[in-house]
């Protein structure tokens, strides 16, 4: 799934769209997408300016991205300007390397379960292989006026 895919499928943009490319997909199950980080990402300028670190925030945002691309594309949908999805729980987040310029952020996720509107998923983010954060992400899409 390429960028144009992903702009079809998320209301995000610059500089908040923090996924790049979908690399593998299974429809209801699992999504691998990736995150290129370059220098020229804004947050570098102030996180910090002598070793510049990816917020662990954005970290986990992108992984949420990628686990909402999984569920708009496992229902064949085009949100619309009126639908967001939106965070109702981290669990279980850990953070276990910085992600710097010139990474490639690997971003996977999982349906744990969907109940009640309320999808669970299991995420993961990694660069070349080493775990940098993981958490159990809860969202819900929500139509928006």
């Amino acid at each position: 799934m390429d960028i144009q895919h992903i702009l079809r499928r998320l209301p995000h943009r610059y500089p908040f769209l923090l996924v790049d490319r979908v690399l593998e997909f299974e429809k209801d199950v699992r999504i691998k997408a990736l995150k290129n980080v370059t220098m020229n990402e804004p947050f570098f300028a102030g996180h910090f300016p002598a070793r510049p670190v990816m917020p662990g925030v954005l970290m986990l945002e992108a992984m949420a991205q990628a686990a909402a691309l999984l569920s708009f594309e496992s229902m064949d949908a085009e949100p619309g300007d009126d639908t967001v999805v939106y965070f109702v729980g981290i669990d279980g987040a850990r953070f276990k390397r910085p992600v710097g310029p010139g990474d490639q952020l690997i971003l996977d996720a999982a349906i744990d379960r969907v109940k009640s509107g309320i999808y669970r998923y299991k995420a993961r983010a990694s660069v070349d292989g080493q775990t940098a954060v993981e958490a159990e992400l809860m969202c819900t899409m929500r139509k928006v006026a």
